[in-house]
C-alpha cells in the first residue's frame, strides 16, 4: 500500500511512524480471519484492513467521521491481526495514531466525554478502592449488568516479612490491588520462597494504558515519567527487574522505551525500565525446578489457560508461561479459540457492552468444554470480566502456583 500523508500530519513523528506502518500494508486480508469483531459483525470496516482503510484516508485529509470513529471505537485493540500479519504491520501503534486523529477532528457528545473522563480518572485514582467498597456494600441493589462489574471481595493473604538480598520491583497496577489483591501478595510469597524480595514503590501509579488508549496521549506519558520517577532510585540501588503480573501492564511498559523516545529528559530512562520489566513468567525463568522442589506433596491439576491478547499477541510469551504451567503440574486442557479475545481488553467492556458480552460468553463456551476445575489468565481484566459469566473459578496463574506452595508446604 502506498501512501502520500497530508502535510499537517506528515511533518509529525506520528504521520512519520504512520506512514512508515502503511507502507508495509499489502492490504492481503489474513487478518480478518482472526479479528474478533469481523468475526461477530462480518463488517469489513470492523475489521483490521477497513479500519486501515480508514485511518489512510483520514491521514491523507479525508475528513473523519462519526461512523469512523464508530469502526475504529469498535477495535478491541487485541493485536491478534499483528500475529497472523506477515508483512509485520504494527496496527496497534497505527490505530492509536489514528483514533487519536479523529477524536481530534470528530469530538464527542458530552455523555461519552465525561463516561471516558469518569474511567481516565477513576479507575486510576486512590478512590478507586474506596467506590469499590461502596459497590460491594450495595452489590445486590445494582442493575445487573452493573453488578456484573462488581466482583465479590477477595482477601489477600499476608505480604511477605523477610528481606532478601536480591530484590526486584512489583508494578501493584491501578485497579488490581482493589479487585483482586491476593493477586499481588500471591506474587510476593512465590518470589519469596525463592529468595527474591519483591518491593513495592508507593509512588508509582497506573501504567499510563488506560488514559493512552483511550486517546489521552499526554496523560499516559505523564503516568509513565511518574512510574520511572518513583522506580529510579531502587534501580540505581539495584533492583534487577521490574516485575509485572499484569500482561496489559506489562505491554504498555515495554513500550515506553518508544513512545518516550523524543523525551530527552525520559528518553535513556524509558529505554532502561523497559529493558528491566518482565512478565512474572519472564522472571521465573529458570525457577521451575526449584519450584516444583517445593511442590512434591501436590497433584496435577485439570485446568485451562486463558492466554491474554497481551500476553500472546503484544508480549509474545504464551508459551512461556504455559510451558511453566505444565512443569508445575498444570494439566492444560485443550479449547478452541484460544487465540480470540474475551472482550475485555482494557476499559472496552465498559464502553462496548454488548459485544464484549458477546465475545466474554463465545470465549466462556470453549473454556468450559472440557470441564476444567479452574480457569487460569494472567491479566486483572481478563479474570474479572470472564469470572462475571461464570461460576468456575477464575484466577491468576500466579495464585494457583502460591496455593499449591502452601498445600505443599502444609502436607510436609
Amino acid at each position: 500500500m502506498q501512501t502520500q500523508l497530508a502535510a499537517w500530519i506528515k511533518d509529525t513523528r506520528a504521520g512519520r511512524e504512520a506512514e512508515a506502518i502503511l507502507r508495509k500494508c499489502v492490504h492481503c486480508g489474513f487478518c480478518t480471519a482472526t479479528c474478533p469483531t469481523y468475526q461477530l459483525l462480518g463488517d469489513e470496516l470492523d475489521g483490521p484492513r477497513g479500519r486501515i482503510y480508514l485511518i489512510k484516508q483520514v491521514l491523507e485529509g479525508k475528513p473523519a467521521t462519526e461512523a469512523t470513529q464508530r469502526h475504529l471505537d469498535r477495535c478491541l485493540t487485541c493485536r491478534n491481526c499483528e500475529t497472523t500479519c506477515p508483512s509485520g504491520v504494527q496496527y496497534g501503534r497505527l490505530l492509536d495514531i489514528g483514533r487519536h486523529e479523529v477524536e481530534r477532528q470528530v469530538g464527542r457528545p458530552l455523555p461519552a466525554r465525561l463516561a471516558r473522563t469518569a474511567l481516565k480518572e477513576g479507575l486510576t485514582s486512590p478512590l478507586f478502592a474506596a467506590a469499590l467498597a461502596a459497590g460491594r456494600a450495595l452489590r445486590p441493589l445494582l442493575p445487573a449488568p452493573l453488578r456484573e462489574k462488581v466482583p465479590p471481595r477477595r482477601p489477600a493473604g499476608a505480604w511477605p516479612a523477610r528481606t532478601h538480598a536480591r530484590r526486584m520491583l512489583l508494578l501493584e497496577g491501578c485497579v488490581q490491588p482493589a479487585l483482586a489483591p491476593n493477586i499481588n501478595a500471591a506474587t510476593a510469597r512465590v518470589f519469596d520462597a525463592l529468595g527474591i524480595e519483591l518491593v513495592r514503590a508507593p509512588d508509582a501509579r497506573c501504567c499510563g494504558a488506560i488514559r493512552y488508549h483511550l486517546n489521552d496521549h499526554a496523560g499516559g506519558l505523564r503516568d509513565a515519567r511518574a512510574n520511572i520517577d518513583a522506580w529510579w532510585p531502587h534501580i540505581e540501588a539495584g533492583a534487577q527487574a521490574i516485575v509485572i503480573n499484569a500482561s496489559g501492564c506489562g505491554a504498555m511498559v515495554k513500550d515506553y522505551g518508544h513512545l518516550l523516545a523524543d523525551d530527552p529528559a525520559y528518553a535513556d530512562k524509558a529505554q532502561r525500565v523497559a529493558a528491566l520489566a518482565q512478565d512474572v513468567a519472564q522472571a521465573l525463568a529458570g525457577q521451575a525446578d526449584a519450584l516444583r522442589a517445593k511442590m512434591r506433596h501436590t497433584q496435577p491439576a485439570r485446568v485451562v489457560f486463558h492466554p491474554p491478547c497481551t500476553l500472546q499477541h503484544a508480549l509474545k510469551i504464551r508459551g512461556e508461561v504455559e510451558a511453566l504451567l505444565r512443569a508445575l503440574g498444570a494439566q492444560l486442557l485443550p479449547f478452541s479459540e484460544s487465540h480470540l479475545c474475551c472482550g475485555s481488553a482494557g476499559t472496552y467492556s465498559l464502553l462496548q457492552p454488548e459485544l464484549a458480552t458477546r465475545l466474554r460468553d463465545r470465549k466462556l463456551a470453549h473454556l468450559l468444554s472440557p470441564q476444567p476445575e479452574a480457569i487460569l489468565s494472567a491479566n486483572i481484566g481478563c479474570i474479572a470480566h470472564l469470572q462475571s459469566g461464570t461460576g468456575t473459578p477464575v484466577r491468576h496463574w500466579i495464585e494457583w502456583v502460591d496455593e499449591r506452595l502452601a498445600s505443599s508446604a502444609s502436607s510436609a
